[in-house]
């Protein structure tokens, strides 16, 4: 069995650990992949913001299944050109993946299926939106509509602050994604992240994981993909879980009564608010950093289980999950997510993972020529630690943290600690 992974970040790294682990022994690719990923696949080197680069190397290198990792492959409609070339992919195709790719079409999308959610409206004009906000006040939740690598979202507790977010977005910082902008009621309560596997019929819901956004110790600082992250999550009681994953299968079951075909992951994003779970946000892919902590807890084959979902018969599958607790922790470039250096080199790693129970995945690293690994991104290294309790995987994290070393290394210090 030959198996692509799209994509070269964490969020890959652990996909293609996890692949390789199965009985079915497969042939792993990587597209591009990263320092971590060559261990374990063969890397191959392509610009991956273009699908026809893609089907091109699948045509000369037939593959069995193509996981796609970001989604931005998928908005651009990779998964239907795999379709019409006959390869089976992991992943939805465009209509699917416009989930995440227009935040206003998912918004749109739970009205008209009664999903629980914030109220939102839709600007494609500062002074309208301006003027939406001197109505509406402060607090509000502004977004960048389309992809904007996690970064473009603003929790605003002032007025100033939710119209320089909003301008921001027409500036064109955030490119074309910022053309639109939605503004939302802000939902108090508690996050949380809930994964699942679908084919567009049947859902199988994965591990609560609880994400930390903020740059910064206590929640401080700009938002950025993720520098942390950890499961189970105590806030999220048996009740809360089954509504989320009710919610999900509704999500799913409107999905096809609009005719959308979905295989790959549904991510919801929750608030656990008073009334109950209420989406946050969908993404078509699985998360970066949940998957960190997520697969190394699955039990049950991963390519069993994306072959069955690119294969429609998901309901052949029944998810074994272990009873331990998973923490990782990102280590990121200083200055991250502003401006930031690359081609640093690492050390460390080799010893990070002595610690009892931990992986470090690779995200934003590369293999120079000389052999050395150096720094290629914003987040660098995810160190992942598996054990017993949350506290323990914590402490275990923590100490491996501690034996990893490059120039202007940053990390936050408190991932998981609101859940102990």
């Amino acid at each position: 069995m030959r198996i692509l992974v799209v994509g070269g970040g964490g969020r890959e790294h652990a996909i293609v650990s996890a692949l390789s682990r199965s009985a079915h022994k497969p042939d792993l690719y990587c597209m591009p992949g990263n320092g971590g990923t060559a261990m374990l696949a063969v890397n191959v080197p392509a610009e991956i913001d273009d699908p026809a680069t893609i089907i091109t190397w699948v045509e000369n290198n037939p593959v069995d299944l193509v996981v796609v990792g970001p989604e931005g492959p998928l908005v651009t409609g990779l998964a239907n050109m795999l379709a019409v070339a006959g390869v089976p992919c992991f992943g939805p195709k465009a209509a699917g993946a416009e989930f995440e790719g227009s935040k206003l079409f998912a918004k749109q999308f739970m009205e008209r299926h009664g999903i629980p959610t914030a109220k939102a409206e839709g600007f494609d004009s500062k002074d309208e939106a301006f003027a939406y906000l001197e109505e509406h006040g402060a607090p509000v939740v502004v977004k960048a509509d389309g992809l904007a690598a996690g970064k473009g979202v603003t929790v605003a507790f002032e007025l100033s602050d939710a119209k320089l977010a909003a301008e921001i977005c027409f500036n064109g910082d955030f490119g074309e994604a910022g053309e639109v902008v939605v503004i939302e009621d802000y939902l108090e309560g508690p996050e949380c992240s809930l994964l699942a596997f679908t084919d567009g019929e049947t859902v199988l819901p994965m591990l609560p994981a609880q994400d930390h956004k903020r740059a910064l110790d206590g929640d401080a600082g700009p938002n950025t993909g993720g520098m942390g992250v950890y499961t189970p999550v105590p806030s999220v009681s048996s009740e809360a879980l089954a509504e989320m994953t009710a919610i999900l299968e509704r999500t799913v079951a409107g999905m096809r009564e609009e005719g959308i075909d979905y295989r790959g992951v549904l991510y919801g994003g929750f608030v656990l608010t008073a009334e109950g779970p209420k989406v946050l946000e969908y993404n078509a892919r699985f998360g970066d950093p949940e998957t960190q902590v997520v697969l190394p807890l699955l039990k049950t084959d991963l390519v069993d289980v994306m072959m069955a979902t690119a294969e429609k018969r998901l309901s052949e599958i029944t998810l074994e999950w272990s009873d331990d607790a998973a923490v990782s922790v990102v280590l990121a470039s200083g200055g991250y997510p502003a401006d930031y250096e690359t081609d640093l080199p690492i050390t460390g790693i080799e010893a990070a993972e002595q610690v009892e129970g931990v992986t470090v995945f690779h995200a934003g690293t590369t293999i120079q020529e000389s052999g050395t690994l150096v720094t290629s991104g914003g987040r660098v290294l995810n160190v992942t630690a598996v054990a017993p309790t949350l506290a323990e995987a914590r402490t275990r994290a923590y100490e491996a943290v501690e034996r990893i070393d490059f120039l202007a290394m940053q990390y936050r210090t408190d991932i998981g600690l609101k859940a102990l």
